[in-house]
């Protein structure tokens, strides 16, 4: 994914389900959800973003609240 990452986060809703939000180079924000091995979270998010399927706005915005309160929404 060659976009700039300013901020992003991840959650771990199972040892092997992670959750990623990241704001995009343009102010705006989405979330990912993938499947991971479970070895070291700090390291496989990024997968998750690079790789991740898109949530759909009202699942991100229920795990990620300061992001839906920061940015606008990536279509």
């Amino acid at each position: 994914m060659s976009e700039l990452r300013v901020k992003s986060r991840w959650k771990a809703l199972d040892i092997h389900v992670l959750v990623v939000a990241s704001e995009g180079y343009c102010g705006d924000w989405a979330a990912y959800i993938g499947a991971v091995d479970g070895d070291s979270h700090d390291f496989e998010w990024e997968e998750v973003l690079d790789h991740g399927s898109k949530l759909p706005k009202q699942v991100a915005e229920v795990l990620f609240p300061d992001f839906a309160k920061e940015f606008s929404w990536r279509e």
